[in-house]
């Protein structure tokens, strides 16, 4: 067994502390940019990850026979304390403290929401328990709506992008209507995102059924690290692998770019921003891009963008950053 030390007892403060951070909603880019910084050390991270298992695990007693009759009985136990010494007294509130700060994170993730719609602004990324448990991270500029009835789980995603970690119930099947696509799960995680008509799905764990809706076609089956793009300029749709760690990075605070174009990692990265990025005409909009920057922030990107492409900066009169080619009219 590996005794504690104050280094290891800080981390697990810290750990305990961002996840009831990042539970609460809306995020502000801003906290997971920080969040992103503390997560680089493989000491931190696996301390934070640590307190999510515990919270899953918490979750799962939720609904436990056993637990919850364990729950009415200590509920109908006599409020009667029985005397301790003051030994036992130390040692009771020493674990009652530490119970409690367990608690303290527990709650935010427990606490049911109240209401059927949530959304988020420009730069936030909101965290959602939903009331059979389902755990929902909502991203930048995002509208969900939620129908929960006796037999079904619906959730529409009016726009924008989130990921789900399902509660298992096979009795109730958990479906998420975004635009052209209907994707139905009983209890796993994935990441669905709507722009306009166009929608993407990303299977990170368990197993989903992707169907186009009024249509009379079987659908596709998602394995883990697949995934599928239906309606927009989408051609015919076919599951593909994909970078499940890097479609999700916004989770963190953190957008992964693999050979994507200059023009195409300026309009994700605007998602995350009042303050847009615009490509000059001499702009090359067809450069290759592969990396990864904090959402939200864009002097960052602007930054390395001029250094790579030897590109010029503009600051427009409402805010907006245009680049260009140096030398180029402006």
């Amino acid at each position: 067994m590996i005794a504690n030390t104050p280094e290891t007892e800080r981390r697990d403060l810290e750990a305990a502390d961002w996840f009831a951070r990042l539970s609460r909603t809306p995020i502000e880019t801003e906290e997971l940019t920080r969040f992103q910084r503390w997560s680089r050390d493989p000491a931190n991270l696996a301390a934070y990850n640590e307190i999510e298992d515990i919270s899953r695990a918490v979750r799962g007693l939720r609904d436990n026979p056993a637990m919850r009759k364990a729950a009415e009985a200590a509920l109908a136990r006599s409020p009667e304390r029985p005397r301790r010494g003051p030994a036992a007294d130390a040692r009771f509130w020493s674990a009652g403290l530490a119970l409690a700060g367990l608690i303290g994170v527990t709650i935010v993730v427990l606490k049911p929401f109240v209401g059927e719609t949530y959304g988020t602004r420009i730069g936030e990324i909101s965290s959602l328990r939903l009331d059979d448990g389902t755990q929902v991270r909502l991203n930048t500029d995002s509208k969900l709506r939620v129908r929960f009835s006796g037999a079904m789980r619906r959730v529409e995603l009016l726009r924008g992008e989130a990921f789900f970690d399902v509660a298992h119930d096979k009795a109730r099947p958990f479906v998420v209507a975004a635009g052209p696509a209907q994707v139905r799960a009983v209890g796993t995680q994935f990441d669905v995102r709507r722009d306009g008509q166009e929608v993407r799905v990303v299977l990170a764990q368990g197993r989903v059924a992707v169907t186009e809706q009024h249509d009379g076609e079987d659908g596709w089956t998602l394995a883990p690290g697949q995934g599928l793009v239906l309606g927009g300029a989408a051609a015919s749709a076919r599951p593909t692998a994909v970078d499940v760690a890097a479609a999700t990075s916004w989770r963190t605070g953190a957008i992964t770019f693999h050979g994507a174009t200059l023009a195409e990692t300026v309009k994700e990265l605007n998602r995350y921003s009042k303050t847009k990025i615009i490509l000059d005409a001499s702009a090359p909009r067809d450069q290759v891009i592969s990396g990864a920057f904090e959402a939200g922030d864009t002097a960052e990107f602007v930054s390395a963008a001029t250094l790579l492409f030897g590109l010029k900066a503009t600051k427009l009169k409402n805010g907006d950053i245009m680049l260009g080619a140096n030398g180029a009219p402006t």
